[in-house]
């Protein structure tokens, strides 16, 4: 239960409350806080907070390579947001249909003439989305499954692993993420990937717990470069 300290904080930010005509604090709880448990509370929030700080890198990601939203023919960087959180009800023409893992390869491939901070994203979201198995909220009958979202954010680690090493014929990084400034060097990418990726490593851990299996065995997995399944795991 080493996850209990922070699910009993986020319990606490989730119970809003709010002023009563007399003045005195009444609680908001309905219908729909009682059909959840308490890792349900703790899921919804979790990939909230993951998506935010994935849309975060891509708005980073953006800004540091202005180029890659003009391949699509888009007005703008909002503009190449948007597409990114329409992903449910849209796939991105450019993939060909590509998703997760297969996606955020394209971004450091040679060959792969289209945007790359949408080939990343998109992949790295929709693998996001295949962990948490395509729901936005959680209630006491939906299961999620520990393998997927430790596998999900082990390829976190392998999006930070490419951008600071894959590079183009040329010998250039296919996408610019930190960099070295005036103050030294600038590590906002790598920390907000960290985020995500110890939110999800904090979920894998409740469901595994939930689920009454074992996590240890999830921590022997071999650090790779190659992005690991999500949505075909079993």
């Amino acid at each position: 239960m080493r996850w209990l300290p922070v699910l009993l904080a986020l319990l606490v930010v989730a119970c809003a409350t709010r002023l009563g005509r007399d003045g005195r604090s009444e609680s908001t709880v309905d219908l729909k806080y009682l059909a959840k448990t308490e890792v349900d509370r703790i899921a919804d929030t979790d990939r909230t907070e993951v998506v935010g700080s994935l849309m975060l890198i891509a708005d980073k990601l953006y800004k540091r390579n202005p180029k890659e939203w003009k391949k699509a023919g888009l007005s703008s960087r909002e503009a190449a947001l948007e597409r990114l959180r329409q992903r449910r009800q849209r796939s991105l023409p450019e993939l060909g249909g590509l998703r997760e893992g297969q996606a955020a390869a394209l971004a450091f491939s040679d060959s792969y003439t289209g945007d790359r901070v949408a080939a990343l994203m998109f992949g790295l979201l929709t693998m996001v989305d295949a962990a948490f198995e395509y729901k936005e909220e959680f209630y006491i009958l939906d299961g999620l499954n520990e393998t997927k979202l430790f596998n999900c954010a082990r390829n976190m680690d392998v999006a930070v692993w490419k951008l600071g090493h894959d590079r183009d014929p040329a010998g250039e990084l296919y996408l610019l993420s930190n960099a070295i400034d005036g103050n030294g060097r600038n590590l906002s990418f790598e920390r907000e990937f960290g985020r995500a990726m110890g939110l999800l490593d904090l979920m894998a851990q409740v469901v595994a717990d939930r689920n009454g299996r074992g996590f240890s065995r999830l921590s022997q997995a071999v650090v790779t470069t190659i992005f690991l399944p999500v949505g075909l795991v079993k």
